[in-house]
């Protein structure tokens, strides 16, 4: 079912790229924990359980998955609202739905997202990552950090960008990342330097009591205590309406972010990995996290990064990860908050500059004024709203625009010919004939001053759906009512099938009718399968 030995036998690059995840993961679960209204350790449990089961079940070797920003936003709300326990609720019901989504193998619809969507995508999650970054400079309170200390956050960042930049150029023993977060942490403690550190922002400390059954306060992390503290009419019909609005959200937005990050990490690996796989691992990750009393998650495309180009391809990285942070929770603790947020934010900051698509800017020359403007929309809706709005308003835009574009390809040739002393215009069709299409394929027509004969040529058109084959329908009653006699030449017989005041107008030709199937609500009488 899985295998964790690493691609090429490269045991000790995923070993060292999980360290540098795990590190990374520590001050992202607990902003992200604080963003969904819960307490840290709720965040850092959901990427310990979230992480270890997607990467030794998922379809994706080398992707991280943990608690997500993009779920926290809509978390928060349903938190504020009802309370966490619903939230609880409603990331088992997230779970069960993207389990459901990869059963019916509907993850490879993945492959639907256009280029220009793809770019934007990205180019807004490196956006989102570095907004996220901003609040690293605030305290507990909310304000900005004074003068001081914002000047030492900076140095600390300019140290870890410039070591993991140089680093690689002198050696790639160990990866940059994890050697820039470890030499600025034992600088800040040998010179005593006054930098805000991980443990200034939350307590990250924890026992395996605290996993299972929670930590006993009112507020804090509950594990599975709350399943025992529900009231009877919890289980309704009422919970389930409240928390399915959140849970559908949720699982459009977790689904699509990992499914996409995975199609980035499958073109810079040059590897495929399993969509649908992916949905069931995740979807069994976020059951148990639920059951757990955490926030589930989904897949995170800057720890990804991190991980993949710090060496890390195969599940063992991700597993390394989920599990250091497992350590760090129970008895590293007190290490782990003795590093500077400097150095982590740094660490993001390169993500960032790794991340954004840099060329798309060159590329948008090339492309078409919608394919940029796609491509800038979805950038914008990624940061202004989340990533399930930018990206189903970036797929239904590329839609509209390919089937506009491809509806104008509709040509019509016109010949006139004489055969007997009878004139007979023959209309030969070029391209696609289907909804967008079927209007301007029948103002192409001349049924009052066309001569008595008419043949319409379908050899070099297909049509592809319903709406086509009405037009051709509508189209031969304007014929008939004009007394002319028309011809159909080279319809598929799903076609001719289909439709219904022509029969008897078609040329059935059975060594050159072309064979294909519409995608109709008649075609499972017509056809019994479809080319998928």
């Amino acid at each position: 079912m899985f295998d964790l030995r690493p691609p090429h036998n490269n045991l000790k690059a995923d070993l060292l790229s999980g360290i540098t995840v795990c590190l990374a993961l520590v001050p992202e679960a607990v902003a992200f924990a604080f963003v969904a209204g819960v307490h840290p350790l709720v965040g850092l449990y959901a990427a310990i359980i979230v992480g270890f089961i997607t990467a030794m079940f998922g379809g994706r070797p080398g992707m991280i998955s943990a608690a997500a920003g993009s779920l926290a936003v809509v978390m928060m709300h349903l938190v504020m609202e009802h309370g966490a326990s619903f939230l609880f609720a409603a990331v088992i019901l997230m779970g069960m739905f993207q389990i459901f989504i990869g059963v019916m193998k509907w993850g490879r619809f993945i492959r639907m997202v256009p280029a220009p969507v793809m770019l934007g995508f990205v180019n807004g999650l490196a956006l989102i990552i570095l907004f996220a970054q901003f609040s690293q400079f605030k305290d507990a309170d909310g304000d900005w950090l004074s003068t001081d200390s914002m000047m030492i956050m900076a140095m600390i960042i300019a140290a870890t960008m410039a070591i993991i930049y140089l680093l690689p150029r002198l050696t790639k023993a160990v990866p940059s990342a994890l050697a820039a977060i470890v030499l600025v942490s034992v600088a800040v403690v040998i010179f005593d330097i006054n930098a805000v550190t991980v443990g200034d922002r939350a307590s990250v400390s924890g026992t395996l009591a605290s996993l299972i059954f929670g930590d006993g306060k009112e507020g804090g992390f509950q594990g599975l205590s709350w399943f025992t503290a529900l009231p009877p009419d919890f289980f309704s019909f009422a919970t389930l309406w409240i928390i399915l609005p959140y849970a559908l959200i949720l699982t459009i937005i977790g689904s699509v972010e990992s499914l996409l990050t995975m199609t980035l990490i499958d073109d810079i690996t040059e590897t495929r990995g399993k969509a649908n796989k992916e949905c069931i691992a995740l979807g069994a990750a976020n059951c148990t996290a639920g059951a757990f009393g955490t926030m589930g998650g989904c897949a995170l495309i800057g720890q990804s990064m991190i991980n993949v180009n710090s060496g890390g391809r195969g599940r063992l990285s991700g597993v390394v990860a989920a599990s250091g942070l497992l350590m760090i929770v129970l008895v590293a603790s007190s290490w782990i908050e003795m590093v500077p947020i400097g150095a982590l934010v740094g660490l993001m900051f390169f993500v960032v500059i790794a991340t954004f698509n840099w060329s798309s800017w060159n590329i948008m020359r090339g492309m078409t004024k919608a394919d940029a403007f796609i491509m800038v929309l979805v950038t914008v809706l990624t940061v202004m709203f989340d990533l399930a709005v930018a990206v189903i308003a970036g797929v239904i835009i590329s839609a509209l625009v390919f089937a506009w574009q491809h509806a104008e390809r509709i040509i019509l040739e016109a010949n006139t010919t004489e055969n007997d002393g009878e004139t007979i215009k023959e209309y030969k069709v070029h391209g696609p004939l289907f909804f967008a299409s079927a209007k301007n394929f029948i103002d192409q027509f001349d049924p009052q001053h066309d001569p008595q004969t008419v043949s319409i040529d379908f050899m070099h058109s297909r049509v592809y759906d319903h709406t086509g084959i009405e037009a051709i329908d509508n189209l031969t009653k304007k014929y008939q009512a004009a007394d002319k006699k028309l011809i159909l030449k080279h319809l598929s017989p799903e076609c001719q099938v289909l439709l219904q005041d022509a029969k008897e107008l078609i040329e059935v030709n059975v060594s050159e009718d072309p064979h294909y199937h519409v995608s109709t609500s008649a075609q499972n009488k017509t056809t019994a399968s479809s080319a998928e």
